[in-house]
């Protein structure tokens, strides 16, 4: 038998008993956190992925649902379609939620960018389990002319199958599938539970034959209806979700006409729109002339100067005094908000300013916030890096003064 020197005879025996022991111990699973579906880009922003950093949960899931309900100004809708295509970490507690992935999507679509939302929702998971996020894919896939992927999301839907927009969607589904008793069946169903005009006259007219009137372009499933019936889309308003389907690429920037304003403000209005530096001292000159200015002018003036001032960083002593003496009409937004607003600028926290403003225009309808409003917005927005957007709800703002 061959004898180990000992030496190492000792050294075979502490590897021997080390291996005894790492065997011995436990192994340490990690569970994996769960993908958040913030992270997956609907297209390429250039804002930077810690656009959420610091952003307020609650606000999130208050902003996000209007987004989808109400109309916003041109300004804001571009806004909204710019932070929610971004790819970044959602704020906590909110990326991972599938209904909440499910409204930044339908927000997407609403606004007018359903590219977007459909490269978000190609990667997001648990759709069988969200009617909120179910949605959102199935009219994605309708305003994509995509009816047998629609009609899939529906058939896999695990929950809330009952719920209004699931039935119509069925009822379309078993009518394109031929099964027109089924179909009269689900439809009857949808109407008894929250009954639709336009949908009750189109969906009728796809199950009898009866006169359907006019194309309606409300939605994905409208349109895939209407289509389905060849009723004349060019004839139909469509929402901005359909209009942006029937275009297709990425949604254009808004573009504001301020040739009205523009000799008033010297100029400056103009060099803004153009994205040109304005002349050294046009500010100052408009804000001295709106200080000046007879009564009849001076509200126009002082408007444009103050949304012109909001985009500046630093203005002289004398250019402070005399804007401080300009009292245009009041803003609407609750105190609260334009103070976390105010807070979010100075923290430099892009997303939830992006939020909040958002949150004051959707209360202010189409037309966007009122003059006071607007300038927090616009000051906010440049502080907190979002210059462009900033200088949207500016020559929006300039665009609309009288």
């Amino acid at each position: 038998m061959t004898r180990l020197p000992l030496a190492a005879a000792g050294l075979a025996l502490l590897i021997s008993a080390a291996s005894a022991s790492a065997l011995a111990q436990p192994v340490e699973v990690t569970p994996l956190a769960a993908p958040d579906a913030f992270s997956t880009p609907g297209r390429q922003t250039g804002l930077p992925p810690d656009l959420w950093r610091g952003a307020s949960a609650a606000t999130a899931k208050t902003v996000l649902p209007i987004l989808a309900e109400k109309p916003q100004s041109p300004a804001a809708a571009a806004l909204a379609r710019r932070v929610l295509a971004t790819g970044a970490p959602g704020p906590e507690g909110v990326g991972d939620d599938p209904a909440m992935v499910g409204a930044r999507a339908t927000a997407l679509i609403a606004l007018g960018d359903p590219q977007a939302a459909a490269a978000i929702l190609q990667r997001a998971p648990g759709l069988e389990r969200s009617p909120e996020l179910s949605q959102a894919a199935a009219e994605s896939a309708l305003l994509a002319s995509d009816d047998a992927r629609a009609c899939a999301i529906e058939e896999g839907l695990g929950t809330g199958r009952g719920q209004a927009y699931w039935l119509r969607l069925r009822s379309y589904c078993q009518a394109l599938a031929g099964k027109t008793a089924e179909a009269q069946f689900t439809f009857e169903l949808a109407q008894g539970q929250a009954r639709d005009a336009v949908f009750g006259r189109l969906m009728a007219a796809k199950l009898s034959g009866a006169a359907p009137g006019a194309a309606s372009l409300r939605n994905g499933l409208d349109y895939a209806l209407s289509k389905s019936l060849g009723l004349d889309l060019a004839a139909a308003k469509p929402s901005p979700a359909v209009a942006a389907a029937l275009a297709g690429g990425e949604p254009a920037a808004p573009a504001f006409d301020v040739a009205a304003v523009d000799s008033a403000t010297g100029g400056l209005a103009a060099a803004l729109a153009a994205g040109e530096t304005p002349p050294p001292g046009g500010l100052s000159a408009l804000i001295a002339a709106a200080a000046e200015a007879e009564p009849k002018a001076a509200a126009r003036l002082q408007g444009a100067a103050l949304l012109l001032a909001a985009l500046s960083p630093d203005l002289p002593s004398q250019d402070r005094g005399r804007l401080a003496a300009f009292a245009p009409a009041g803003g609407k937004a609750p105190a609260g908000r334009l103070l976390a607003l105010d807070q979010a600028a100075d923290g430099r926290l892009a997303g939830e300013a992006a939020l909040l403003s958002l949150w004051i225009s959707a209360d202010a309808g189409t037309a966007g916030p009122a003059l006071g409003d607007r300038v927090r917005i616009v000051r906010a927005l440049t502080r907190a890096g979002l210059a462009d957007e900033a200088r949207a709800f500016a020559l929006e703002g300039l665009a609309g003064l009288k």
